[in-house]
């Protein structure tokens, strides 16, 4: 008996082998469907899906064999891999001295062998696809063709496990480093949320006690000071709200009264009589995510309100539906957005030279959380809007 050799890129090959052999996305079965099939096709009692792996023999699915693995140097496999051959076949190896003393020869199981190299796109022979007989015999032509055939399917097999095994861990990876981020971003709210409070408690007692003894110059230092820690408490909030928006990749869908939800809106926004919300629904209840939804309006809402510099802020809040979509519409009077602004009020951090009522600019999260949230719900958001006409901004929510 001779042993196989080793194939002078051995290094690189068993890195191949490395990627793809312990693989288990795609189960059993897809193998398994390939080797009974060759083995029909070639009427042979065994059939095997081999992965030379190190000193050893690994069969990644058998038709008619008990055994999961054997020694690489006991194996017909090691010799194909290093043949130039295309398709490896002994027809009788009782009479080959590189197989003749093979204990599987002597108990009579592997007289007739026949593999195909399982070839990737690289080059490397990672094992492969073979059949076995237990008396001399030989292929035919269309069996011969079907066994190159399901070899390369076996190679597109592995590719794809790969793919889905790499893009399954991408994904964990991301959402472990993404839980990570919101962690961190709720610590450092938190961390400067308290000091922050502080400053702007301290600063308006300040302001109180000593109302009339200020100069101009130190009370617009102070009026300062508060405007500047508001803007950044809105800021951190937004952070916050943001990073806290992928909570709703995965819908937690309820029967929402959307008159209710917009009266909670109002409530949450402390309106004045110069605000006027109104509402024209084709029917008051959709089955959603009454969470993610009310973060939407509020933020629509909020803004349609801040960016207003008219006496009298109205907005008009419409709904309807179809088979496969709820769709809502905002629209307000306000300052309006110029067109080459529309895609860039949906960017994180993409501030633009707008002020609201009190001379403050955004912090260029808002809105970036409404679009995230409403693609994370399988919709899509859009706007129309003129300057001092006002906006409308479209969403939809999948069903």
């Amino acid at each position: 008996m001779i042993y196989p050799q080793v194939p002078n890129n051995e290094k690189e090959r068993q890195d191949a082998v490395n990627k793809y052999k312990n693989l288990k996305e795609l189960s059993s079965e897809s193998y398994d469907n390939i080797t009974s099939l060759i083995a029909t096709i070639c009427d042979a009692p065994i059939a095997l899906i081999s992965i030379i792996d190190n000193d050893t023999n690994f069969f990644k699915s058998t038709y008619g064999l008990d055994i999961k693995e054997n020694t690489r140097t006991m194996s017909f496999c090691g010799h194909s891999i290093h043949s130039d051959l295309d398709i490896f076949i002994v027809e009788d190896s009782r009479l080959d001295n590189r197989f003749c003393n093979n204990p599987f020869v002597l108990n009579g199981m592997a007289i007739f062998y026949a593999g195909v190299p399982l070839i990737t796109s690289d080059g490397y022979k990672l094992g492969t696809l073979c059949v076995y007989d237990c008396k001399p015999r030989i292929l035919n032509n269309n069996q011969k063709t079907a066994l190159k055939i399901l070899a390369k399917q076996v190679i597109i097999l592995f590719e794809k496990e790969y793919q889905n095994t790499y893009l399954n861990n991408l994904k964990e990876s991301l959402k472990n480093r993404n839980d990570e981020l919101e962690k961190f971003a709720g610590i450092i709210s938190h961390d400067l949320k308290s000091p922050l409070a502080n400053i702007i408690s301290l600063t308006q007692l300040l302001e109180e006690e000593n109302k009339n003894l200020l100069s101009e110059d130190s009370q617009l230092y102070l009026k300062y000071l508060k405007s500047s820690s508001f803007s950044l408490r809105n800021y951190i909030d937004g952070l916050l709200s943001f990073y806290k928006s992928d909570s709703f990749m995965t819908k937690n869908n309820e029967v929402v009264d959307l008159n209710v939800l917009i009266e909670e809106v109002k409530k949450m926004l402390l309106l004045n009589d110069k605000i006027s919300i109104k509402t024209n629904f084709e029917t008051p209840f959709a089955t959603t995510d009454k969470a993610a939804l009310q973060q939407i309006i509020l933020n629509l809402v909020s803004n349609a309100i801040r960016y207003n510099s008219k006496e009298n802020c109205v907005i008009d809040i419409s709904f309807h539906q179809d088979e496969k979509f709820l769709f809502f519409k905002v629209k307000d009077n306000g300052n309006g957005i110029t067109q080459e602004n529309y895609a860039k009020i949906f960017e994180l951090f993409q501030v633009l030279e707008l002020e609201d009522y009190s001379g403050e600019k955004g912090s260029g999260i808002g809105l970036a959380t409404v679009k995230k949230v409403v693609e994370n719900l399988g919709g899509t958001i859009e706007l129309n809007s003129e300057i001092n006409i006002g906006s409308e901004f479209m969403f939809s929510i999948s069903k």
